[in-house]
């Protein structure tokens, strides 16, 4: 099976400009094509790990990738499946996001001199001149239609500023400038970016002629990752400083039942005809299938020795040991007590298994709660620090929400 095949049998592909031409290029490894990532917090997130694996894919049959950071358009902010807008960064914090991103897609794109480069829009956008911007491109534009696109639908009606409204024509304007100066043909992005990604096609298309090949293909999910299944949101971070590697594995090892033959064939490199097999199981064959995906993610972000560890310790806490040296932890400073001791919703807090006391009371009243395998319901319980042993407290929340506390 050839890569373009793989990519739909996969179900990747969700919309395209030119079916038959882009088959042929991504074939023969002659596509030349970028993927934006706009740098709106210092962690790419589980919700990129399809355009990143997508990169990945292509590179690995010979395409070019092009990594674009968007240190412009994120000073703007992509209206598209928004209600609001979104927090304007200052071109500090937007600096740091992007060296951010960058150490973490080397993890996935091979770059250097004829491989992968990676470039960041703010090098050309930021030194537009509005009136010559206007004259260049803006005549290709047409409101009624840009009024008409998907990404605008959402905000009409509570209200889109005209600062958002200029993000299609700095969108497009990035694979304008990326075709003329970069050689880049194809434009990757999710689903619901497809009006933003036309408006691309169609500027070069108007601008340099009918005859200039430029490609749009749209994979089957939104920006944020979703309709892979359970929603790859923001809360599942790439830098294990935000989401450690076995909070990771957890999070790919309890996708739903549904989802689980889905992602591999969507985020994993394994073999079709092995995912294919996998399909029919159930029970615990089905477990065993998400603990594969876990696997296999966690140690295409962390590395096997990381993802070797979340899964042994899963494993341990699974079987009721609770004694897995890679559970993950928290140790407790000398302000987290209070005439030396903290309390029950406190520790749930400070653990991170609940993200407000509000929360935390909520998870004991309802029994959701143990310390060392004994429910507690008391959200007045207290623990001294002299009490704590050595080895810490097991604080469990739920099924599988674990954390050892230590003083």
């Amino acid at each position: 099976m050839k890569l373009y095949e793989e990519l739909v049998a996969r179900g990747l592909i969700a919309q395209v400009t030119n079916e038959e031409l882009i088959r042929e290029m991504i074939n023969n490894g002659k596509a030349t094509f970028y993927i934006g990532f706009d740098c709106t917090a210092d962690s790419l997130t589980a919700g990129h790990f399809m355009a990143l694996t997508l990169m990945k894919r292509l590179q690995m049959a010979g395409n070019k990738p092009i990594a674009l950071i968007g240190g412009g358009t994120t000073m703007i902010g992509d209206p598209s499946g928004r209600t609001d807008m979104r927090k304007m960064l200052t071109r500090e914090d937007i600096d740091h996001n992007a060296e951010c991103f960058r150490k973490q897609m080397e993890r996935f794109i091979e770059f250097g001199p004829g491989k992968a480069i990676m470039v960041n829009n703010a090098d050309w956008l930021l030194s537009l001149n509005y009136v010559d911007l206007l004259r260049e491109v803006g005549a290709c534009f047409s409101v009624n239609n840009m009024l008409r696109a998907e990404c605008y639908k959402n905000r009409m009606e509570r209200g889109l500023s005209f600062f958002e409204f200029n993000y299609m024509i700095m969108q497009s304007y990035d694979f304008y400038y990326l075709f003329q100066h970069y050689g880049c043909n194809m434009q990757f992005g999710g689903d619901d970016q497809w009006s933003n990604m036309l408006g691309g096609t169609e500027l070069i298309r108007k601008k340099l002629g009918q005859d200039a090949h430029a490609m749009t293909i749209t994979l089957l999910t939104d920006s944020n990752g979703n309709k892979m299944g359970k929603t790859a949101g923001n809360a599942v971070w790439l830098d294990p400083e935000k989401t450690s590697p076995y909070d990771f594995y957890q999070y790919w090892r309890n996708v739903g039942d549904a989802d689980v033959i889905r992602c591999l064939r969507m985020l994993t490199f394994l073999p079709l005809e092995e995912i294919d097999r996998m399909a029919s199981w159930e029970g615990s064959d089905l477990n065993r299938a998400k603990e594969i995906l876990a696997f296999e993610l966690t140690q295409m972000v962390h590395g096997g020795e990381e993802a070797k560890k979340a899964q042994e310790a899963a494993r341990a806490l699974f079987a009721g040991a609770g004694s897995g040296e890679n559970v993950p932890s928290c140790a407790l400073e000398e302000a987290d007590f209070t005439d030396g001791a903290v309390d029950i919703v406190s520790l749930l807090v400070k653990s991170g298994l609940t993200k407000t006391r509000s929360e935390a009371r909520q998870n004991l009243q309802q029994g959701g709660v143990s310390v060392n395998g004994e429910k507690v319901t008391d959200f007045k319980k207290t623990y001294r620090a002299e009490e704590i042993p050595a080895e810490g407290l097991l604080l469990k929340k739920g099924k599988k929400g674990y954390c050892r506390i230590l003083r």
